[in-house]
């Protein structure tokens, strides 16, 4: 794609008459609306900017209004400075109104394999055996932007939705990688870490599912190559849904973990 922004020139911010600014890019949006995981990667990239230490290492953020594309401030604000980890509150404005605020964790990471550990990676068929979504998928209006840009290609176990056979298991599985070939780092493991398409779908939802809050850990620095990921959910009720995802890089060590909380419109069983 012609003039398509790297991650690290779309999350960036600069300083502006005692603020911070960000110029935040439509191409990284599911519908019309700007991805959780990028918007999360411009407030870590704020608060980069203010931290003594280099790495983003836990970010729990609340989705307040969708902002649009374009011109948004980031503020940040010190909470505690440690020797080995300082914490921040970060807040994405935009128009004067909040969209969007997190608590953030920014430590020191490596890549050393765990002290201990019982999580497995995910055996899933070769990448090029999985199938890569389309930003714009045949018969439907709801175009991702984000996909011609960060490739999604799913285990075929889990593709069934895509033929109209909605499952019941609630999860999903596949390989994540920039179409530019980019490497993966702290912040834009924030992106696997919302990976597309939510689990609502796949249970036969076809509504919007807007995040409400999401925490995010990066556990390490991954190593170059695409990432993998599966995530789950364990209960759509009260109008919301769950999603636990893990991410794991070519070494096959877990880089990321996230939880999230989004909104579902479920079907009125009384229709």
């Amino acid at each position: 794609m012609k003039d398509v922004k790297t991650f690290k020139e779309a999350t960036a911010v600069v300083a502006k008459d005692g603020a911070l600014e960000a110029e935040l890019d439509a191409v990284w949006a599911v519908g019309d609306k700007l991805h959780g995981g990028y918007l999360m990667a411009v407030l870590g990239r704020a608060v980069e900017t203010r931290a003594e230490h280099p790495h983003l290492v836990a970010m729990t953020t609340t989705f307040l209004r969708p902002p649009a594309a374009g011109r948004a401030t980031v503020t940040v604000e010190l909470l505690r400075a440690g020797r080995t980890a300082g914490q921040y509150r970060a807040r994405l404005e935009q128009d004067g109104q909040p969209c969007a605020e997190a608590l953030v964790t920014q430590g020191v990471l490596d890549a050393s394999a765990p002290w201990w550990g019982r999580a497995e990676p995910p055996a899933l068929p070769p990448e090029d055996e999985c199938m890569l979504l389309p930003s714009q998928a045949a018969g439907t209006p709801f175009p991702v932007p984000l996909l011609d840009i960060v490739e999604h290609r799913l285990d075929p176990a889990v593709l069934g939705f895509a033929a109209g056979r909605p499952s019941q298991q609630g999860r999903t599985a596949g390989w994540v990688r920039f179409a530019s070939n980019e490497d993966w780092d702290p912040l834009s493991l924030l992106i696997a870490a919302d990976p597309a398409p939510p689990i609502s779908l796949t249970l036969g939802l076809t509504s919007w599912a807007p995040t409400l809050s999401l925490t995010a850990y990066v556990r390490r620095l991954p190593a170059p190559g695409p990432v993998r990921f599966t995530m789950r959910s364990s209960e759509i009720t009260s109008g919301r849904m769950d999603e636990i995802v893990e991410v794991w890089d070519s070494a096959d060590t877990l880089v990321a973990q996230a939880t999230q909380l989004a909104a579902v419109r479920v079907p009125d069983p009384a229709a």
